[in-house]
């Protein structure tokens, strides 16, 4: 009864200083790691919601870009630091697509502890003016009539916008020639220019495309029509039922953060995110902003999301390079 006590007593004392220690929390700066180089995109996000977070919480939010390997090298630093809640990673899909294509020093399950799902990002599919479909089903019907002769940009192996475009293919039983390039940009160009038929790269980096006539937009990606483009219709909608492909971006800490301080944390960045200012930016960015889970939600949410595009990489053969 002794040893029970005592080990009572100890659990209290735990369970009393973590609580402690989240009612303190923050009393220094934080550190935001994001995996792309600064400027547009993830950045863009990741520096929005860090001034804003940071006025939430009382302390500084300073961004640290640490871009390279589709984001492992951001990934591992966050990795290795200490599980204080000073240390915070701003990911993306690629978190849950490496495991599937890369051998990383990582476990992305049991060496991170989801924060919260920032946004979704539904993809767009779009093409060159020339090709002659108007629709995402003139689309799939010519690719048939011409097996292996149409060909669909990425901005990279094993991005967001290959597989979504290889789920495309499987889906619809069709061939087309895969052309991956470093970045949207130069892929956008050449989708532009006739060099290549289509794409499914984010909405914010080709939107503006589409209102300017530059490319035509079929459809876009998620199970839901955009916010920022509410005509566009879905590729489910379009006919492939059950489509739904998208990016997203979301906070994790390092395993072994206490609790109370992801739960904190997680709570703030729910005020965050429900502030009409902030979701009106992000919706204008083509971004679908969330922040209404919890971190066991946003931990099922990737988990569901690695098993959906490992099963998609190991059936379509895809190997990185």
């Amino acid at each position: 009864m002794i040893k029970t006590a005592i080990a009572a007593l100890g659990m209290c004392a735990l369970v009393g200083s973590a609580s402690a220690q989240a009612q303190s929390y923050p009393d220094r700066p934080i550190k935001l790691v994001v995996g792309f180089s600064p400027g547009g995109g993830s950045d863009t996000t990741a520096r929005l919601l860090a001034t804003a977070l940071g006025t939430r919480l009382g302390q500084p939010i300073v961004v640290e870009n640490r871009p390279g390997a589709n984001t492992i090298i951001a990934t591992q630093y966050v990795a290795s630091q200490p599980a204080d809640g000073y240390t915070l990673l701003f990911t993306s899909a690629s978190f849950a697509i490496n495991p599937s294509l890369q051998k990383l020093s990582y476990d992305s399950d049991r060496d991170f502890a989801p924060v919260a799902l920032v946004d979704t990002i539904p993809l767009l599919l779009v093409s060159n003016l020339d090709v002659p479909a108007k629709s995402v089903g003139e689309l799939i019907d010519l690719a048939k009539k011409q097996p292996g002769k149409l060909s669909y940009a990425s901005f990279g192996l094993g991005s967001a916008a290959h597989l979504a475009s290889e789920q495309l293919l499987a889906m619809t039983g069709t061939e087309m020639v895969h052309v991956p390039y470093k970045g949207s940009a130069p892929a956008l160009a050449d989708v532009m220019g006739g060099q290549v038929t289509m794409m499914m790269p984010g909405i914010g980096s080709a939107a503006s495309l589409v209102k300017g006539g530059k490319v035509r937009a079929l459809a876009v990606s998620g199970s839901k029509r955009a916010t920022g483009m509410p005509d566009v219709p879905t590729i489910a909608e379009a006919g492939v039922t059950g489509f739904d492909v998208v990016t997203w971006e979301a906070i994790l800490a390092p395993a072994g953060t206490p609790a109370a301080i992801v739960t904190k944390l997680n709570g703030a960045l729910r005020e965050v995110l429900a502030t009409p200012a902030i979701r009106d930016q992000m919706i204008q960015m083509g971004m679908e902003p969330d922040g209404t889970k919890s971190p066991s939600e946003v931990t099922a949410y990737i988990k569901r999301e690695e098993q959906k595009f490992s099963t998609l990489i190991r059936e379509r053969h895809i190997e990185a390079k």
